[in-house]
This record gives structure tokens, sequence and C-alpha cells, in this order.
């Protein structure tokens, strides 16, 4: 084994935490990626299936056979009640039967993700280095799976959005730049690539129970505690573009939203520029006090939103 390789093995352990909801078509992929990955050592894997009426479990199970010495699979069928069948509900357990499965606190990883995810081979080494410099949280960029393309003027839009959020980073990463989320970095930390220490992971109170939403505030709840949050370009995963999610309020209505905006051929405000730049000095000058990185987290939610007073620039 390479070295740089052995020394990610040793370093951290990882689990990679899966809620999965009428997932059976879409799990083979997704465990087939994981079983691919580059990883040397052996992948725990923690899946919950909750509120399913298809063969989801039975297709995890199957899959536990196949790879065994290779994916270390714990799959639990869960029902949750009404008011609690959501996504912050499935996550949770999910991340907290990969807790069961890491007994070194201090090395764990907990590795969020989705079951209509593809992740690349490099994925899980890739999200290892990013933590080796510094990181106590890694966020991966969503990639549109190649094989469901998007339409073109949908794709001209997302790709406005992508223009406009790395002109964003770049005003970040010139007045307030982080050394354990240096440039060029993206800017993605949903559940579908998420990963985070173990021990923040508990002292944060773990993933809210919220129906939607449920990563954003565990990020939030963990920058709280001083956590610092790394977007590297290398650690990303292919995600679906459906419009039929199992999650309220996930990307699948992210996506409903872009292709309505396409089709109704408007295009989209955002803050301009200027805002951002204010808000980097805020960052930076309460940075620099002691605790700083929780004192952002904590005041940010706090200061009145940025006016949308520029449209986005779409290329025809």
């Amino acid at each position: 084994m390479p070295e740089s390789r052995a020394a990610e093995s040793r370093d951290i352990e990882l689990c990679v935490c899966v809620p999965a909801r009428n997932e059976a078509d879409r799990l083979p992929t997704f465990l087939s990626a994981l079983a691919a990955q580059t990883w040397q050592a052996p992948i725990p894997v923690a899946v919950v299936v909750n509120n399913s009426d298809d063969d989801s479990f039975e297709v995890v199970d199957r899959a536990r056979v196949r790879f065994e010495g290779r994916l270390a699979i714990q799959v639990e069928q869960a029902t949750f009640a009404p008011e609690l069948a959501h996504a912050g509900s499935a996550r949770r357990r999910a991340m907290d039967s990969g807790l069961g499965m890491l007994p070194a606190l201090q090395r764990g990883v907990l590795v969020s993700t989705d079951a209509d995810t593809r992740p690349p081979p490099e994925w899980l080494g890739n999200i290892a280095r990013a933590f080796g410099r510094g990181a106590d949280l890694v966020g991966g960029r969503i990639e549109i799976e190649q094989a469901e393309p998007l339409p073109e003027p949908v794709r001209r839009l997302r790709a406005a959005w992508d223009a406009y959020w790395e002109r964003v980073r770049a005003i970040e990463d010139a007045l307030d730049p982080l050394p354990w989320d240096p440039a060029p970095r993206h800017g993605d930390h949903t559940g579908a690539s998420l990963a985070i220490r173990t021990a923040l992971y508990v002292d944060c109170g773990r993933v809210p129970l919220l129906p939607t939403g449920e990563d954003r505030a565990l990020v939030a709840a963990a920058l709280a505690q001083g956590g610092r949050l790394a977007h590297p370009q290398d650690v990303f995963t292919h995600v679906s573009p459906r419009r039929d999610g199992r999650a309220e309020g996930g990307m699948a209505l992210a996506m409903h939203d872009l292709f309505d905006l396409a089709a109704r051929g408007e295009r989209p405000s955002a803050p301009g520029y200027e805002h951002w730049r204010e808000r980097a000095a805020w960052r930076r000058e309460l940075r620099a006090q002691e605790g700083g990185q929780a004192l952002i987290a904590k005041a940010e939610p706090l200061l009145s939103p940025m006016p949308h007073d520029m449209l986005l620039e779409v290329t025809p």
C-alpha cells in the first residue's frame, strides 16, 4: 500500500451513513461505487431504510453479502411516525448508527450521503486528506449525474449560478482567507456529501430533527462550536437531477425551481458583489477576536438578509 494511503487509514476511521427511502433502483449503483473506492481499509456503512414499501432492505442485504470484506454494511429498517417521517429523522438515525460502528471517537469521521448518489473512486481518500489539513467538517461538491444531463436552458441557468458563487468565493478568499479551506474551493456542504468528526458531531447535538434543512442546521451547529469547514475541489459526488425526491425541500425541490425558472425564461436575482465584500470584511474583523470562528456562526444568522439587487448573467 502506498505510504500516503496507509497514513489515511491510520489517522482516521470513516463510516458512510445513508438514509434510504424507496431507493431500490438506485442503491445498487451507489453501493457499487462505494465498493470501488480507492480507500484501502474495509468501509463501514450504516444504512437506514425508512418508511419504504419497495425492496430497498433486501437490495442492501444482498449487497452486504456481495461486498463482504470490502463493505461492512449494517442495515436497519425503520418506520417513523408521520410527524417524524422526514429527512431529519432519517439522517440522524443513519449517522447515529454510524457513530456506534466507530469505537474510536477522537479518530472517527461520519460521512453523510444519499442513496441516489454516485461518488467517484477517490471520494473517501480526498475527504480524509482534507481532515489531515485541519478541517473538522468537509463538504462535497454536487455534480449532476452524467447519465442524466440537464436540458440546455436549465444547464445555462445552473452555470450562471456556478459562476456567481465562484466570484463570491473569490471575494471571500481575497478579504478573509481561511487556512483550512484554501482556494480553489467550492461552496457545497449538503447531506449528499458532508463529513464531520464524530467528537464534533456529538458536541453539536447531532442531526437536528427538522423536516428539511437538517444538513445546513447541522453545519451551523458545528460552526457555532468552532468547527472548521472545508470545501476541497477534489471532494464531490454525482447526484441525480430528478424532481421527484424522497425528502421534502431537498435537492429535488431546488431542481424543480430551476426547471420552472428556465421554462419562464427569467433571470434570477442575487445579492450584488459589494454586499459580499462588506460581509467578508465583517467576518474578518470578528474572526480576529478570541473564539471568532464560533462568534461568526452565532452572529451571522442574526444579520439582516442581503438585498437581491443584481440580476444574474445567463449566457444565451
